[in-house]
């Protein structure tokens, strides 16, 4: 085995292993996730502040203190809005109820000819109170181990406890870890890795902030369009819509089919349809037109395709942390792909030309189109078929 060879299997090996163990410490890389996240979102700013003369450690606690007063801000704004949404819904829940019941299910029942017991409400609350007992002896199963699993609680809580405390050490230590990082690299890949953790950082920085600031303009925009056309949960809705957005179009079709079923219990009109409907074909022109190219821009380059692949097989492996880091790590993916397309293409695996396959032999044929004029075409025949037509 060549020394190259031996060198590579090395790295290779070195990477599976690091991969493997944040595998297996998935579990509770939750905070520290959380804590990275911040951390990088709030390093820009920091090092700003270091330019205009300020020492790291009061930089950071600036860009800390902002960072946790947004954070406090937003929670002391939101959840009571969310709180009296919620409040709303339940409280127009019978009115949701009666909708389907009444309006609904007997359209459905008339488009698709269906039989007029597969909507009998009696026979779904039989069904129901059959199954009531398998139904408590189930919940009363999950009750038990919530109350058995006080330690879970408590872990919970110190994982909320160690996200700033972890993010505050991140922020004021980056550069020094960037720097560490850098320092134990091969000198053979150094470069390379340099390069392409410049590249994913591009990358990374166009999509968690320009993300967010689309998610939040979403949010907003779809929350005050549908509060200002009457409908009583049109916050509620534009805020789901606005988390959503991150994958697309997952966004717009919950809260268009949401809004779509809130106005037509809440009115029942084609005016108030139609004025949803507008205010969601407006949303995603601004998102696709004004938002993201001014926001987030080009740099990812992530297909939709890929995008919900990435959040489903981040959430299959690792949960919700999979969930939240599954965009950033596929952008980083891209990052690596596109390097190694690049790669190839100055291989010579791609650039050495074979030789003439014997096999293969192009036959120019005459084609008369029916205008009268004559066109050349290109055929690909075996050898034996060109053969067996000079012979005949």
């Amino acid at each position: 085995m060549s020394h190259d060879t031996s060198r590579r299997w090395q790295m290779l090996a070195i990477a599976a292993g690091i991969l493997y163990v944040l595998w297996l410490l998935s579990p509770v890389l939750m905070p520290f996730a959380f804590a990275g996240m911040m951390a990088y979102l709030g390093d820009p700013l920091a090092d700003r502040l270091e330019r205009l003369g300020m020492g790291r450690t009061l930089a950071v606690s600036i860009v800390f203190i902002v960072l946790v007063l947004v954070a406090v801000g937003a929670l002391l704004l939101l959840i009571p809005l969310i709180s009296g949404q919620v409040d709303n819904l339940l409280q127009n829940l019978p009115h949701y109820a009666e909708w389907v019941h009444k309006t609904a299910m007997p359209w459905l029942q008339a488009k698709l000819h269906l039989d007029s017991h597969v909507f009998d409400t009696s026979r779904l609350m039989a069904a129901i109170k059959d199954h009531i007992g398998s139904i408590g002896e189930v919940a009363s199963t999950v009750l038990g181990q919530i109350s058995r699993s006080s330690i879970g609680v408590v872990m919970w809580l110190t994982n909320l406890v160690l996200i700033p405390v972890v993010a505050f050490y991140l922020l004021r230590d980056w550069d020094r870890l960037v720097a560490w990082i850098d320092g134990i690299l091969p000198r053979s890949i150094e470069p390379t890795i340099a390069h392409l953790a410049r590249e994913s950082d591009k990358v990374l920085g166009a999509f968690v902030r320009g993300q967010l600031l689309v998610m939040l303009a979403l949010g907003i925009f779809y929350g005050g369009a549908l509060s200002i056309a009457g409908l009583s949960v049109g916050p509620l809705i534009g805020m789901v819509a606005g988390l959503l957005s991150f994958v697309p179009y997952l966004g717009f079709i919950v809260g268009f089919g949401s809004a779509l079923i809130a106005v037509l219990v809440q009115y029942g009109d084609w005016t108030h349809v139609l004025i949803v409907v507008g205010i969601f074909i407006v949303g995603q022109l601004l998102e696709g037109y004004v938002l993201v190219p001014r926001l987030v821009g080009e740099k990812i380059g992530l297909h939709p395709v890929a995008v919900i692949f990435a959040v489903l097989a981040g959430g299959y492996l690792f949960g919700f942390l999979g969930v939240l880091l599954a965009l950033p790590a596929a952008s980083v993916i891209m990052v690596l792909l596109r390097y190694l397309a690049e790669r190839y293409r100055h291989s010579q695996l791609y650039t050495e030309e074979g030789s003439v396959d014997p096999v293969i032999a192009e036959v120019e044929v005459t084609v008369e189109t029916a205008a009268g004029s004559v066109t050349s075409d290109t055929l690909v025949t075996s050898a034996g078929d060109q053969n067996n037509h000079t012979t005949r």
